[in-house]
């Protein structure tokens, strides 16, 4: 009974620890204080910049020929918003808190429209007939257009509730065969929620939601007055304002304002943006991440516990040694082992790297889990992650070094430095040869020289020194004790079968961790290359234990099968073969971009395979020392186990 009770409470903490993790999707730390706004405060406009899921390029806004205002103003930004591309400026639409617009023309007089000159109308339909999405803020809030469809059901039930979901941004314009038309005219929807106030104090209000609906309205249906007011057209009468590529175009800017009251606290604001119509596929991925995780621990209880103690028992016999010698393996290899393999310094610093991503990736979702990173605090997740991996180095350097120590390594100065340098070296030098072609683009994606410069220094100036301070304590630290001495003449390795080969072994070893997370991996995908926003951080956490129980489990696995066909050459190889799922997401990437995405163009494939190359060697990395820490402590206990003569 009491052993019953007790399995009962372990599962209800289980599962209020479940309902906790997806509870804190929608949980949210504000990035910014809330504004209060009294009736006829301006409430402004930036933008932020234009993005295609086609080009995966951004351009700042007025790399376009909208309206200007007097003085054009950015905004101060963070190392994240940076090296996302925002470049977030003023604009010249003039709104005031819960005030009416019918149409007002935004720039120049309706007797003098805006002139497109050719090179600027080629422009804006090269921007057109890329799909480019303009994006815009209210109050640090992104504007969105509302799409309404039908869904899958009834006819009845159709006619009564249509299914609502969000587009970020809105469109730079349409094609309609080989014309192209502008979104000249915006009609701004502003939701606010009024705040409780006193009787006697004046009401405040909230911005709680932004949404724009663009129109296309030709230079002539506009009827606009001398005071910049105009009269829009009725829906069916009128035409769109196209854009001849061939020639210079008239058209006037527009936009109209309309405000409404909402029950939507401040506090729930972001909620709209990121409503998930498929929570319910997460959680089959979570369930179905577990099932394998547990199978798993299955197949090792029964493979590994139950072989590994007969095996233990027979060597620690006194009796019949010879004959139990011959039966199993992987005893025999007892002298070679531990033998320090080729290149241990490039080993340790490759796993010194590993442990550093691990930490940032770690306290990165953990900290996004509790919504201290929230889609509001703009590039706060980027910046928080350059941070941290900086940071990291001092754990990624004594890890390191003390690992250089174990396998007789000398010159720890030398061996600091590559674990500084390798990882560091190789993502900074593909960072560099894309952000050449970016800036060849004239996109606001390309990284500021003057932020490069600061990218290096915080390398050299924060990084280098913390991993050279990890890696001399780490170094003068006592080495891994390894249960058992190396024999001076090594030991001839027999030769192995077809399924022993490296490349079998990683595409066996890496299928069940990637089976544990390549669902979430498409909702990161989405949310990198289409602009979507990523938040499910209380899953990823989930996914992420997973990953790690499921790599080390499976390097288990893969280490014993080794050592059991007498083959000591574990180090470097249970490094290659833990990191296999790395190939899988590769496999994923490439699928992705043939099924997912309509990129054609050189350089907007090459940024894809650019960053999806950064993506899966980091990936390797990081399951590979996961995989590696775990074999090696596996390999320590069950030769410590044993009795060696």
């Amino acid at each position: 009974m009491a052993a019953a009770a007790m399995c009962r409470e372990r599962l209800r903490y289980v599962l209020s620890l479940l309902l906790l993790l997806h509870s804190t999707d929608s949980f949210y730390v504000p990035g910014v204080a809330p504004i209060n706004f009294h009736r006829n405060d301006p409430v402004e406009i930036k933008a932020v910049k234009l993005t295609s899921s086609r080009t995966q390029l951004p351009y700042e806004y007025y790399s376009l020929p909208f309206c200007q205002p007097s003085k054009i103003t950015y905004k101060a930004e963070n190392l994240g918003e940076v090296l996302r591309g925002d470049r977030i400026v003023n604009t010249p639409f003039q709104v005031s808190m819960n005030v009416e617009k019918k149409c007002e023309v935004l720039c120049n007089f309706p007797n003098k429209p805006v002139i497109l000159t050719v090179e600027q109308s080629k422009l804006i339909a090269e921007r057109i007939r890329e799909d480019y999405y303009v994006h815009l803020i209210a109050d640090n809030l992104p504007v969105a257009t509302r799409l309404e469809f039908y869904s899958n059901r009834e006819e009845e039930e159709k006619k009564k509730e249509k299914d609502v979901q969000f587009e970020h941004g809105y469109r730079l314009g349409f094609m309609d065969g080989n014309k192209f038309y502008l979104h000249n005219h915006l009609s701004f929807i502003l939701y606010y929620h009024r705040e409780d106030v006193e009787e006697s104090q004046e009401h405040t209000y909230r911005v709680v939601r932004f949404e724009v609906i663009p129109q296309s309205i030709k230079l002539e249906d506009l009827k606009a007055d001398e005071k910049s007011m105009c009269t829009l057209p009725e829906a069916t009468g009128s035409a769109p304002q196209e854009i001849d590529p061939t020639k210079e175009n008239q058209l006037l800017f527009t936009y109209s304002v309309h405000w409404e009251e909402s029950d939507i606290k401040w506090a729930s604001r972001w909620d709209t943006y990121l409503t998930m119509s498929d929570v319910q596929i997460h959680w089959f991925s979570i369930i179905n991440s577990v099932v394998v995780v547990f199978f798993l621990s299955g197949i090792l209880s029964m493979i590994i516990i139950r072989t590994l103690r007969k095996d233990i028992a027979n060597y620690n016999k006194e009796d019949d040694i010879e004959d139990t010698m011959e039966e199993s393996g992987w005893k025999l290899v007892h002298g070679d082992v531990f033998r320090p393999p080729q290149y241990p310094m490039i080993l340790s610093s490759l796993l010194g790297s590993g442990i550093q991503l691990f930490c940032m990736i770690l306290i990165v979702i953990f900290v996004a889990m509790l919504g201290m990173l929230s889609p509001s605090s703009r590039g706060a997740l980027m910046t928080t992650a350059c941070f941290l991996f900086m940071f990291m180095g001092v754990f990624g350097g004594f890890f390191a070094g003390r690992l250089y120590r174990t396998l007789k390594g000398h010159r720890w100065k030398k061996g600091a430095f590559c674990t500084a340098t390798l990882y560091p070296g190789v993502v900074f030098g593909i960072c560099f040869v894309l952000n050449c072609f970016i800036w060849g683009k004239h996109s606001s994606g390309a990284v500021p020289f003057p932020t490069m410069v600061a990218l290096l220094c915080m390398w050299f100036g924060i990084s280098l020194p913390l991993v050279y301070l990890g890696y001399y304590f780490g170094f003068r630290k006592q080495p891994y004790d390894n249960p058992v001495r190396t024999n001076q003449i090594p030991r001839q390795i027999p030769e192995q079968r077809w399924y022993m080969n490296k490349f079998v072994g990683i595409l066996m070893a890496g299928i069940l961790p990637f089976g544990a997370m390549f669902i979430e991996l498409f909702f990161i995908f989405s949310a990198i290359w289409e602009n979507q926003f990523y938040y499910l951080f209380g899953f990823l956490f989930l996914v992420f234990i997973i990953l790690v129980v499921s790599c080390s489990q499976i390097s288990i696995v893969m280490v014993y099968f080794q050592l059991c066909a007498e083959d000591y050459r574990w180090w470097w190889r249970t490094f290659l073969v833990s990191g296999g799922s790395a190939f899988y997401v590769l496999i994923y990437a490439v699928f992705y971009f043939v099924n997912k995405l309509d990129i054609v163009e050189f350089i907007p494939s090459l940024l894809y395979f650019g960053y999806t190359a950064l993506m899966v060697l980091s990936f390797w990395l990081l399951t590979g020392t996961i995989g590696f820490y775990a074999a090696y402590m596996f390999v320590r206990k069950i030769y410590a186990a044993v009795k060696i003569d």
